[in-house]
């Protein structure tokens, strides 16, 4: 079997389980992976190449994501989200919400970002998040990522709602984290949600239990689709 699959992931649990579950549920013996990782605190978009399709991985990995986040201000997690363990809590005061706008919108374009300690980025070949769990803190060095537009959807102090378009290697939550430090309170990902890989969107997706009720090839993409709609994408006609 050869294509790929937009799944809806849901939060709570990691990438590599929507696999495992594929591949235990529906006794999958062909090559199967995911185009970008989406964390366990996350939900929404999560593509799933199966076959010859996992040729095509690459392709999925370089593309822009869209997510809607809410930032929570007034706290630090070391993990930058609101599953890690508090490090810092801070009153988060009357914020001006033009403040909050100039502040939002300063991290628009090419930005220098210290991903998580909790990620899938390597030290010495081993994920960080395994150093995490043997309780090793490994911080990665900064890397240059584009952000290609941030809207603020609602400000509910303290609570703010975004809605980002970014490049491949964003991570959400060093922005969230960034933002809430630019603010001077400091700040977490609370929720995310992943709206859009490149063509895929989130009013597209399937949950797994759909794949358990109709089966996979009810909405399996085949190669001859995938070129078509890759084709569209690239060449701006989608």
């Amino acid at each position: 079997m050869d294509g790929i699959i937009n799944i809806y992931k849901p939060r709570g649990i990691t990438s590599y389980d929507v696999i495992r579950i594929i591949k235990k549920e529906f006794k999958f013996k062909d090559k199967i992976g995911h185009g970008g990782t989406l964390d366990p605190i996350g939900e929404g978009v999560l593509i799933i190449c199966i076959g010859n399709a996992t040729k095509l991985l690459n392709q999925f990995l370089n593309f822009d994501k869209e997510y809607i986040a809410e930032v929570l201000l007034g706290l630090k997690t070391d993990t930058d989200d609101i599953d890690g363990n508090i490090i810092e809590k801070r009153e988060v005061g009357n914020i001006n919400e033009q403040d909050i706008i100039n502040v939002v919108k300063s991290f628009e374009g090419e930005i220098e970002q210290i991903p998580p300690i909790v990620s899938a980025i390597k030290h010495k070949g081993v994920p960080l998040y395994t150093y995490y769990r043997k309780g090793v803190k490994i911080q990665p060095s900064p890397r240059k990522v584009f952000i290609k537009k941030i809207e603020i959807i609602k400000i509910s102090l303290p609570y703010l709602e975004l809605k980002v378009l970014c490049s491949k290697g964003t991570y959400i939550r060093s922005l969230c984290r960034d933002i809430g430090e630019k603010l001077g309170c400091g700040g977490t990902q609370n929720k995310l949600i992943r709206t859009k890989v490149g063509m895929f969107k989130i009013e597209d997706s399937v949950k797994i239990e759909d794949l358990r009720k109709y089966g996979i090839e009810k909405y399996l993409i085949y190669p001859s689709e995938i070129s078509k709609i890759l084709y569209g994408y690239l060449n701006g006609k989608s």
